[in-house]
């Protein structure tokens, strides 16, 4: 009988499966329609909660924090740890805002500083982060280890995901919206602490600082890297297609389309399910292939998605919509993994960090101001009674129907420009 050889960084590896579960925990409190639901008690417009959802990807200009703040650093595990601990106590004060004793100006002040605080520096840390986390993974596994992390934190969510949506829901019915909210504090602030554990349990590969050469000269060695800036270009053109839409399905699914949490909590249930049936046969692929190819694949998925949301209505909602969730699984399955892996199989050793750095901060100011851009688009079609050149047409379609558009042209950018290039090479 054979016996895994397991090196030092096994355990490792089984920590940062588990502290990744816990993460997503917290993400799901601060995202979609649990965010609508905490922006929704506020006041806030369909539009507002589009931008704030968008948030995530204006962060990602943070990231280039880090290759300043970690330039010098063969070993970021401690101040990673630092500011994560910060970035979970804002995210859990984000839901005490709604039932804090202030005025609306400063419940509304203090919500942005400690959301937007939160993704700031949850950027800021993401990059060392991430570059920490896959040292301790061989590059011949990435893909499959990818996926199996995504598997467990999505059959955990799936659960969180019911559990919280169906006591918000018998809170809110009790009329206790207030402890409603409060439990959603607690739940951060607990699944915080256990993250932080797990984080501690987790070894660091303590990397070769070489002699380095200026920012400046680092910066453009990067973008010489022909294959960086074809996964750069990859990553924008998604951002823009996504944020067109995505950023406005969360109060989509509240307001318009009528959910429930608990039904927006059987969604997730799906999506989750699907996800993981996908994820080894995605990284499985990813290892085969490329991260390119499989991304190309999932890209397809997400386009049918986007164009299934053209279509849904209140009348048709929970069929439709459920089919758009599962589409969106599917590619999803790929596509979450694969852009920072895109980036790792262009770039080595400790111009990771700074390579991801500037991808995602470069990919993530255009999805922002994509999203800030379509968010008055939002405002005018709702304002005039939900039409649209004299059509009937929620907001939320018509920014459906631009994606569909923009993931044609990304789909048409890859086949043309990476996809079919690579298959030409092998050829010769």
């Amino acid at each position: 009988m054979k016996h895994e050889i397991r090196d030092e960084y096994y355990q490792s590896r089984i920590w940062n499966i588990v502290e990744a579960a816990l993460e997503y925990f917290i993400s799901i409190m601060v995202t979609g329609a649990f965010l609508a639901r905490v922006t929704g008690y506020m006041g806030f417009s369909d539009s507002l909660t589009g931008v704030l959802s968008s948030f995530f990807s204006l962060g990602c200009l943070f990231q280039l924090g880090a290759i300043v703040v970690f330039r010098k650093m063969n070993r970021v595990k401690r101040p990673v740890l630092i500011m994560q601990g910060v970035n979970q106590l804002l995210f859990a004060t984000v839901y005490v805002c709604p039932i804090i004793p202030l005025s609306q100006t400063g419940k509304t002040i203090l919500f942005f500083i400690c959301f937007c605080g939160g993704y700031i520096l949850m950027n800021l840390f993401r990059s060392p982060k991430g570059a920490w986390m896959i040292s301790l993974v061989s590059d011949k596994e990435r893909g499959i280890f990818s996926a199996k992390k995504e598997m467990v934190s999505l059959l955990g969510g799936m659960l969180f995901t019911y559990a919280m949506g169906g006591l918000i829901d018998a809170m809110e019915a009790a009329g206790k919206k207030d402890l409603a909210f409060l439990v959603g504090a607690v739940t951060i602030l607990v699944l915080g602490i256990v993250h932080m554990g797990c984080m501690l349990q987790i070894k660091e590969k303590p990397r070769e600082i070489k002699e380095k050469k200026s920012l400046l000269q680092e910066m453009k060695d990067l973008m010489k890297n022909k294959q960086l800036m074809q996964v750069m270009i990859i990553i924008t053109l998604w951002n823009i297609a996504y944020y067109s839409s995505f950023p406005f399905y969360g109060a989509y699914q509240i307001n318009e389309l009528g959910f429930s949490m608990t039904f927006v909590s059987v969604l997730s249930i799906a999506y989750s399910i699907v996800r993981t049936l996908c994820s080894p046969t995605m990284g499985k692929l990813a290892d085969r292939k490329s991260f390119s190819y499989m991304s190309y694949i999932c890209f397809i998925f997400s386009f049918f998605s986007v164009l299934i949301c053209c279509f849904t209505v209140p009348e048709n909602g929970k069929i439709l919509f459920t089919i758009h969730h599962c589409l969106h699984a599917v590619s999803m399955a790929g596509i979450n993994s694969a852009q920072a892996n895109m980036v790792y199989d262009h770039v080595k050793g400790d111009q990771r960090q700074n390579a991801l750095a500037i991808t995602m901060a470069f990919s993530g100011i255009v999805g922002f101001i994509t999203t800030c851009l379509m968010s008055p688009v939002v405002d005018i079609i709702q304002k005039n009674g939900n039409q649209v050149f004299g059509m009937s047409m929620y907001a939320q379609q018509f920014v459906s129907a631009i994606s569909c558009v923009l993931m044609i042209v990304l789909l048409i950018y890859m086949k043309k420009c990476v996809i079919g290039k690579r298959e030409q090479a092998k050829v010769i």
